[in-house]
Parts: C-alpha cells; structure tokens; sequence
C-alpha cells in the first residue's frame, strides 16, 4: 500500500528511475557481448599447409569449427615448395603456411600476401628409423654406412634443405636411395621398410606413432625451421581466414601445436 502510494505521488520520478535502470542494463549487456568476443565467422576456409602440420593442424580445424560451426576448413597439404607453385598459378587458397622462410619469402615477394605473415611454430630434426630400429642406427655418422638405405627430401623442400644442413654441421656424406618431394614421403618409405632410416621433422617421427622410432640430432649440429603463415591476397574469404590464423596463434592453438612437438615460435 506505501508503494502504491508513493507510486501515485511521484509517477514522473518513477519513471525516471526505470528509464535510467533500462539504460544501464543495456549498457551492461553491450559490455558484456564485447567481453565475449566478436560473432562467429562462416563459410569456406582453404588451407596450403606443409605437410608436416597434417596431424595438428587436422586437430586444430576440428577446434576451430567447433567454436566456428558455420566455417568448413579444408586442406591441402603438400611440399611448402609445390604450395608456392600452386597459388602463384591461381589455385584458391585463403591461408598458406610454409615449413621454411624461404618459401614464405617466395610468396610474399610475389605479392601473393593480405598481409605479413606471422610465425607459429618451429620445429628442428631428428632421424626417423623402422620401429625396434632393426638396424642399430645411433646417430648421423650411421647414415654414411653403404649397407644402410637412407632416404631424404629434395633439397627444394624444407625438409630437404634443413637435411642437408644438418648433414654439413655434422661433416657427413649420404648418398641417398631417393630423395622425396614432401616429409611424409620419406616417413611412408622408412614405415614400410623400402628404407633404414631418414632424416625428417621431429614431429613426423612421433606422428608415425608406434610404426617409427627416433634417434636425436645432436643440437650442436641440429636445425631449426620457422612455419610462418599468412593469408593470401586472393582469399574468397579474407574474414574467416584471418580467424583462423588468429586461432593457431592463440593459446589454444599453440597448445595443439606443442602436444605434437612443435616448438614455441
């Protein structure tokens, strides 16, 4: 009855105060969407991706687009080199990512670039030998040995090129049985025992799971290869592409990354 009272008496002061109160709750409520983050992004997202992201960057998309449902990431996966090629011959890709400066290089000096690329990983090398590792390889000087298989990368893909450096700080001659145009070339040979050992990415030793064992390079004479990642000039669809690089670089993105032995950037 007070209230009803006091109601009647000051009805433009009541109303007043509710007006202020809608205003304030409004504001709040933009502040809060704000907080969460901007909407969603959709629509088609194709990846160029080395081939030595395959296993983490498969998990990370399913990440991605569970936060991101109405967004479809697809891959290709290839040699950074065979990448470069592509795009630069037109094939439609929103986002490259390079295992190498090099070929990033290539890419951003042919103006092929939305904007400058962004380093998310690193990884260094280690030789890749069949599970048990049947032949007692225990380090680089064991790959010089004419009896043992040794298979590599071409020297025009990073894993090639970081090979043969690594070959040289170490001061060791290979003569290769075959030299392949992407990292999984040389662990599919190495797995299906056409080869002994090899020299690939950290990484894609322990992709291979229990069908490859590793054997450590020495740091002294190790490598270490950046994996920068840019979207492209010609993205259809600049907006989601962007998210997506900024995804990989976020903290939930990196986590993927390390959990598949990917080196902080």
């Amino acid at each position: 009855m007070t209230i009803v009272a006091d109601m009647r008496r000051t009805p433009h002061r009541l109303l007043a105060a509710l007006g202020a109160l809608v205003l304030v709750a409004a504001s709040c409520g933009s502040d809060t969407a704000n907080s969460v983050g901007t909407a969603a992004v959709s629509g088609d997202v194709v990846v160029f991706a080395a081939s030595s992201l395959t296993e983490a960057f498969t998990e990370i998309a399913n990440a991605f687009t569970a936060s991101n449902p109405a967004a479809k990431v697809t891959f290709n996966f290839a040699g950074s080199g065979d990448l470069v090629t592509q795009i630069h011959q037109g094939a439609p890709a929103d986002v490259f990512v390079s295992a190498d400066d090099a070929n990033m290089t290539k890419l951003t000096g042919a103006g092929d670039n939305a904007g400058p690329p962004v380093v998310i990983a690193k990884n260094s090398f280690e030789i890749i030998v069949e599970a048990g590792n049947p032949k007692g390889v225990t380090g680089l000087a064991d790959l010089a040995e004419p009896d043992l298989v040794v298979v590599l990368c071409a020297d025009t893909v990073p894993c090639g090129k970081g090979a043969a450096k690594v070959l040289s700080n170490a001061g060791v001659t290979v003569t290769p049985a075959s030299l392949e145009d992407k990292v999984k070339g040389v662990v599919t040979k190495v797995t299906a025992g056409e080869a002994d050992a090899g020299i690939v990415f950290v990484t894609d030793v322990r992709a291979a799971g229990a069908a490859a064992d590793g054997v450590d390079i020495p740091a002294d004479v190790n490598a270490i290869s950046n994996y920068p990642m840019v979207v492209t000039k010609e993205s259809p669809n600049p907006a989601a592409a962007q998210a997506f690089v900024d995804f990989v670089a976020s903290d939930a993105g990196q986590a993927i990354l390390a959990k598949y032995g990917f080196l902080a950037p």
